[in-house]
């Protein structure tokens, strides 16, 4: 193996770092500047002459480009002037480097074998087949020489950061809790504004919207003991498996957005002429903003381990930071980011809806891919069940798990407890929150939430015409 190419995750975050300050900063303007950051990194990882199209391809991926092999830069920094967004695929592979690694040793190989035989099939180097990926990030965190890499959604961002014109919200995943070390959501929420967001949003709040939909949901569909129904929430892993291998189990699935498509709906609709940016623990959710049907709702992703760069290279110090608290969801909402979460948080609205309900809600919840395939083949076998409710996580551990986090699972998970623990409201059913949004739309009380059509579209995968 080579040296120069060992942790190059860590080696990307220092590409990114670097596009980071010197383009905020005002001094990355011209080809001149991109060469003279390719010639430091060049020098500080000693690469040689041969290396340069690979950080140059790093370089612009880390910008939201796609890599463009051998070619000098030219018009890389006109085209992220002008970007309204980042394009498919989110996941790009880079050319020179798998010949220096050992394939019998190949982490993405043995590990994307594991659950998915056709996604990235190894020769010389990886293959994407766009239509099978999951995009669940395991590839592009196992390898360690970085022959695949997502592409960073920040650096067109900034611009917009910049335009006091423009209004921002940050629409943070609840797995967020805990990710930047012992400080509040509300230092959080400061670091963000301070850097040009309006404000600081918990998804966890459409989680509970979201939460109420998909009760009620479940109380209309499953009314013997063969009914089950399977949550679409949180995961698009868990949806994509589902929907491109299990297409006789797909039909019992929920046809509501995540929590983080409807958070971009339901804010552009408070907000006319609003960004939105969802920060997420995984990859995955940059590919799902990109989905046609969902396609507007969220205009960037970036993720909690790119955001502790950003923080780095402004040189944010979020300790220092006063704390704007403030609680916008429940502890139902909040702990959709580990599993159970999603399954706890129904059932909770589901007995209040029906208290003597006959059939009960028996969850089964499963993280972890492989995990996920075994439950939906239990399924499609059909082979009699003890459950009627299907919460799947594509991450072990749930959100708390997944690829772009800063903490591990054990701690996140803890952290994200405590923290829905620590809100002034139990279940989404509580939430005042809620009724103030819905009550925006012309919806008065609970029991209109699917009735409306307005809430239906914003909610729905599937709108009505």
């Amino acid at each position: 193996m080579e040296e120069k190419f060992k942790n190059f995750q860590e080696k990307r975050m220092h590409i990114f770092g670097e596009l980071v300050k010197r383009y905020w900063n005002g001094k990355l303007n011209n080809v001149k500047d991109l060469d003279h950051l390719v010639s430091e990194i060049k020098e500080k990882y000693h690469f040689n002459d041969s290396d340069i199209p690979f950080i140059k391809d790093h370089i612009r991926v880390a910008m939201g480009l796609d890599p463009r092999g051998n070619k000098d830069f030219r018009d890389e920094l006109d085209i992220v002037k002008q970007y309204k967004g980042v394009g498919q695929p989110v996941v790009a592979k880079i050319n020179g480097v798998c010949e220096y690694c050992d394939e019998k040793n190949c982490k993405c190989s043995i590990e994307t074998s594991k659950f998915e035989t056709d996604i990235y099939r190894r020769r010389k180097e990886p293959v994407i087949i766009n239509n099978k990926c999951l995009s669940c990030g395991t590839c592009i965190t196992s390898c360690d020489f970085g022959a695949l890499a997502d592409k960073i959604e920040f650096i067109p961002l900034i611009k917009m950061l910049k335009d006091k014109e423009t209004r921002i919200y940050a629409a943070v995943a609840p797995a967020i809790v805990g990710q930047f070390g012992d400080i509040s959501m509300g230092q959080l929420r400061s670091a963000l504004k301070l850097i040009g967001f309006e404000d600081m949003v918990e998804v966890a709040l459409f989680a509970d919207i979201l939460t109420i939909k998909e009760a009620f949901e479940f109380c209309h569909l499953v009314k013997t003991e063969e009914d089950f129904f399977l949550t679409s929430c949180c995961c698009p892993v868990w949806f994509n498996l589902t929907k491109k291998s299990y297409p006789e189990i797909f039909k019992f699935m929920s046809p509501s957005v995540s929590p983080m498509i409807a958070s971009g709906r339901f804010l552009k609709n408070l907000y006319k002429g609003a960004k939105v940016v969802f920060v997420a623990p995984c990859i995955a959710k940059k590919a799902e903003i990109k989905e046609p049907e969902l396609k507007g709702s969220i205009d960037f992703v970036i993720n909690f381990r790119e955001l502790k760069e950003i923080f780095n290279s402004l040189k944010i110090n979020l300790e220092s930071l006063p704390s704007d608290e403030k609680d916008q969801a429940s502890f139902g909402g909040r702990i959709y980011a580990r599993t159970g979460g999603v399954s706890f948080s129904v059932k909770s609205v589901v007995n209040r809806l029906e208290p003597t309900r006959l059939i009960k809600l028996r969850a089964k919840k499963v993280d972890g891919i492989q995990n996920c395939k075994k439950v939906l083949d239990d399924l499609s076998s059909n082979k009699s069940v003890p459950y009627n409710f299907i919460e799947g996580m594509g991450c072990p551990g749930g959100c708390v798990g997944g690829p772009r986090t800063n903490i591990d699972v054990e701690e996140a998970t803890k952290y994200v407890n405590e923290f829905g623990e620590d809100s002034l409201i139990m279940t989404p059913f509580d939430n005042l929150n809620v009724m103030k949004i819905l009550k925006q739309m012309g919806v008065q009380s609970i029991e209109e939430v699917v009735d409306n059509k307005q809430v239906f579209e914003l909610l729905s995968r599937n709108k009505l015409m």
